[in-house]
């Protein structure tokens, strides 16, 4: 028999291109720096890993955006590294300048010295969490669970932090790819291990980052970055208690590559803010959902041009089913909470217009 889901199932309804009264809204990033809660939570730890790491004050982040606003979804509040700091390469944070690792992984050498870590034993704060947030949320809405794309992962454990050129692993791409392919494999194992125990754990949904898969050429992304992700979606088990788990592909900047990216195996496909919405809808919009897509500067307008501009990208998607309202990218920083409930509350006003009743 098919478990009960979450009392609103917006969010997987619109995944699965089902109806629903609604276009449902959730933000990348919507547990993070933009709320004073959330500094008030990070300043009781001594630094950010700590806060990913203790299950209690992750439940207590992820909640907090749903207090605030009336949203469709929560996320497991995390990080995108957690795979590669269980590899030991030694993650910390800088102030003002991102994650840094002590021992990046620079040759053939040091990519056979890896190891694929146990999402039980080395991360295991990770499904503890999604417990936590699983049982506190109580089946209100549903909880997306994620991780970084394989070729992401591998540019920060290459380059040794964030870059701007990726010169150290673009440098692997040509003149080592069987050292690139042999970390990328591993990783894309080592992802079906920690996303299956997200789902095992309570995750309703998830979302791949490909956050940097758009700095690659067309036969570079299709051989480093999608084919990883298309690895671990034909790996990853996809159903819980009898109901499907959705997972969205998000590639930044990957508007060329739509129909590719949809073929992969996903169920949707995330959207920066670089496509029109009726164009990609046009493009992949019958075989699967869409998820995006505003310009997270929009956020730093008035709240009557944010209604605006929620309005332009409702009409662009048009009427009917398979849309999730989103920004292009995560939140940032400086946005004002009260903007990001101006988005959230012109989705539930200004959406319902274009759904059929649901039955």
């Amino acid at each position: 028999m098919k478990a009960p889901g979450p009392r609103n199932d917006r969010l997987l309804r619109a995944l699965l291109r089902q109806p629903v009264d609604r276009t449902p809204v959730w933000m990348m990033r919507q547990a993070g720096r933009y709320l004073p809660e959330y500094r008030e939570v990070r300043e009781r730890v001594p630094d950010f890993m700590t806060l990913c790491r203790t299950p209690e004050l992750a439940c207590e982040v992820t909640l907090q955006p749903l207090r605030r606003f009336d949203l469709d979804a929560a996320i497991l509040f995390s990080d995108i590294l957690t795979v590669p700091d269980a590899m030991g390469l030694g993650l910390h944070f800088v102030p003002g300048e991102g994650p840094r690792f002590e021992r990046p992984v620079r040759s053939r050498a040091d990519v056979d010295a890896l190891h694929r870590p146990d999402p039980a034993r080395e991360l295991a704060y990770v499904p503890e969490a999604v417990r936590t947030i699983h049982r506190e949320l109580d089946g209100r809405v549903p909880l997306i669970g994620f991780a970084g794309s394989p070729w992401t992962l591998a540019t920060y454990m290459v380059e040794g932090r964030s870059s701007r050129d990726f010169a150290r692993i673009k440098g692997m791409l040509y003149d080592d790819p069987d050292a690139l392919h042999r970390l990328l494999a591993l990783l894309a194992d080592s992802l079906v291990d920690y996303l299956g125990a997200q789902i095992e754990a309570g995750a309703d949904a998830l979302q791949i980052f490909d956050t940097w898969g758009g700095t690659l050429s067309t036969p570079a992304y299709r051989a480093f970055s999608l084919d990883y992700m298309a690895r671990i979606l034909d790996r990853l088990p996809r159903e819980r208690d009898g109901r499907r788990i959705p997972v969205i592909l998000f590639t930044k900047g990957g508007g060329a590559w739509l129909e590719e990216i949809a073929a992969a195996g996903c169920d949707a496909v995330g959207l920066d803010w670089s496509i029109e919405l009726g164009t990609a809808r046009a493009r992949i919009g019958d075989r699967v959902a869409l998820q995006g897509n505003m310009d997270p500067a929009v956020l730093r307008a008035r709240p009557d041009v944010i209604r605006d501009e929620v309005a332009r990208l409702l009409r662009s998607y048009g009427a009917g089913n398979g849309h999730v309202f989103n920004l292009g990218h995560g939140i940032t920083p400086d946005v004002p909470p009260e903007h990001a409930a101006a988005m959230v509350d012109a989705v539930r006003e200004l959406s319902p217009g274009w759904h059929r009743a649901r039955t």
